[in-house]
């Protein structure tokens, strides 16, 4: 079965070294809480808000062993207004058996308001 590993952060600059060490940092710690191996993984949506520009994000992955054939793509968020600005969020669509109740999403940084309902998210 396929499921959805979400997750969120924010940066203070739109800067190309920011935006990808903010998403491999994101990667790592969705890797970690949900044991995500890479050839589980069937695909990879990031998207950014956009007032972020420098980079695409999907490159953080590639840092990742095993994550070289992974699909990923990139795409720009909705401008919402006064939504949550400088943030990357991700969906990785994994395939696993876990229930939806035990898949663990992860917010960083500033993107910790975005889902405070989860019972089940880390905002780390």
């Amino acid at each position: 079965m396929i499921r959805g590993v979400r997750g969120a952060t924010t940066v203070h600059m739109d800067d190309l070294d920011i935006i990808i060490s903010a998403t491999e940092e994101l990667v790592a710690a969705l890797i970690k809480v949900n044991d995500i191996q890479a050839e589980a993984v069937a695909s990879v949506f990031i998207s950014t808000t956009n007032d972020l520009t420098a980079a695409f994000p999907a490159r953080a992955l590639r840092k990742f062993e095993g994550w070289t054939y992974v699909p990923v793509m990139c795409m720009q968020e909705i401008s919402v207004p006064n939504a949550l600005k400088m943030c990357v969020r991700i969906m990785i669509h994994l395939n696993t058996e876990l229930p939806q109740s035990e898949i663990k999403h992860v917010y960083l940084n500033g993107a910790k308001v975005l889902r405070p309902d989860l019972p089940n998210s880390l905002a780390l």
